[in-house]
């Protein structure tokens, strides 16, 4: 079970890891885009989901209080999804569908997200190679 949970983790993490250097490192291009898609926030904002994806990720990667991570992530992705994926504002039909897609793969993600927090914070260190406790158990 260690090795299956920390290849979840991986998996899940590199995604987030990622995109957290996109936001980070083409913050200007990303904010007009959000701004296009009516998300709050601006610059500020697309910085902000990138440390947020980066620090959630590496939580979940290391295994550092990997129950906050995935909440962390799960919380980030949320309000992402409504606003930068709202297929049901798009009018053409090839435009609704690659949001509806993209929204659809961000609720999977935060599926994800929190079938991870579930792990982390039921099984703890018995899930296997993680460096910290969970702070929040569920039994």
């Amino acid at each position: 079970m260690d090795t299956v949970f920390l290849i979840a983790r991986i998996l899940l993490a590199v995604i987030f890891l990622l995109s957290a250097v996109g936001h980070v490192a083409n913050a200007n291009a990303m904010a007009q885009y959000a701004d296009y898609k009516g998300a709050p926030g601006g610059k500020a904002g697309v910085i902000a989901s990138g440390i947020a994806m980066g620090v959630g990720g590496l939580m979940i990667l290391l295994g550092v209080y990997g129950e906050i991570g995935a909440l962390l992530i799960a919380a980030t992705l949320i309000p992402i999804t409504f606003f930068m994926h709202a297929f049901w504002k798009e009018s053409d039909p090839q435009a609704r569908q690659t949001e509806q897609i993209s929204f659809n793969k961000n609720l999977g993600l935060i599926g994800g997200a929190l079938a991870l927090f579930l792990l982390f914070a039921s099984q703890g260190a018995a899930a296997g190679l993680t460096i910290t406790e969970p702070l929040i158990t569920i039994a």
